[in-house]
């Protein structure tokens, strides 16, 4: 086998050029990225403790939970990137836009950055920010304010299905902008106790703890699989399962990535599965991958649990 196909393996989005390489770049900042979400963590740190309320609160919760699991883990994560379940195009429409809601970036933003890690993740070896293998606060800047400028990346081909979709365009070019009727409506209702608990301090909170666990997922945990010669693999973080919605369990995602079920062992609850089941008893859910009806991903093995 060459060099070229041992370094630079095609993902279904991702297509390697002979000189492609996930480990020649820089990290670059990314300005608009950097001061979204400072601003927005700054707004968060300095008023959260002055606006705070119990009816603030409440609301922070229950959007914080809609768009985090109906939102990012099931509409954008699930079902837009992997395809693990088919539904009408007007649920869908509505899963991505919550997902949208969440504040990491557009649907078009949100595939290419998970598809250029998991492109590099698959390859023997990765740039370290790919695979979070700096400190805990580096790989804070790195993942929330930089990103990889690779020297020679792979071409990015997204389906034309997505890509000429005329409301996923909208929601590309405004999707910072769709928290703005939120917050109108928050203001209207509640104030700014409303406004700052549920755009500032949800926002913020989300982007922070989507990096906290994509930190922890690739470095340590529980492991029921791993993948033979690839550069990072993925652990399970079964305290923080219930609060990601089945997110935390990453380990058992990297196993079987089309997979609609992420909690796949005793005790892991799995709520976006839960909303996923529940999308299928009202018959808006249906075609549902899950490890027993998809293809085993190459070089996978099962890991012992300790003392076994």
């Amino acid at each position: 086998m060459s060099t070229v196909a041992k370094q630079t393996l095609s993902t279904e989005r991702m297509i390697s050029a002979p000189k492609s390489s996930a480990t020649d770049g820089e990290v670059v900042w990314v300005p608009e990225k950097s001061i979204w979400t400072g601003m927005l963590t700054l707004i968060a740190s300095a008023l959260g403790p002055l606006t705070f309320s119990w009816d603030a609160l409440a609301l922070f919760v229950i959007s914080t939970a809609i768009t985090i699991c109906a939102g990012h883990s099931v509409g954008m994560h699930r079902l837009l990137i992997h395809r693990s379940f088919h539904t009408s195009k007007a649920v869908e429409y509505i899963l991505v836009y919550l997902g949208t809601l969440v504040g990491m970036a557009g649907p078009f933003g949100m595939i290419y950055a998970h598809d250029i890690r998991d492109w590099a993740q698959r390859q023997r070896d990765c740039h370290p920010l790919h695979a979070h293998r700096r400190s805990f606060l580096v790989d804070a800047w790195w993942q929330m304010h930089c990103a990889v400028k690779l020297q020679h990346p792979p071409t990015f081909v997204m389906e034309k299905a997505v890509s000429g979709d005329r409301f996923y365009q909208f929601l590309e070019r405004t999707w910072m902008a769709q928290q703005l009727p939120w917050a109108v409506l928050f203001f209207a209702i509640g104030g700014w106790n409303w406004v700052v608990w549920g755009i500032a301090v949800r926002v913020s909170v989300s982007l922070t703890g989507h990096w906290l666990i994509g930190h922890f997922a690739h470095r340590r945990g529980h492991q029921g699989w791993s993948v033979k010669d690839v550069a990072v693999q993925g652990y399970n973080l079964p305290a923080y399962g219930l609060i990601t919605f089945g997110e935390a369990f990453h380990g058992n995602h990297h196993a079987f990535p089309q997979s609609a079920r992420l909690g796949l062992e005793d005790g892991q609850i799995d709520l976006g599965w839960t909303f996923i089941k529940a999308l299928m008893a009202l018959g808006l859910a249906d075609e549902v991958k899950l490890p027993e009806n998809t293809q085993a991903r190459d070089g996978l093995q099962r890991v012992p649990e300790a003392g076994a």
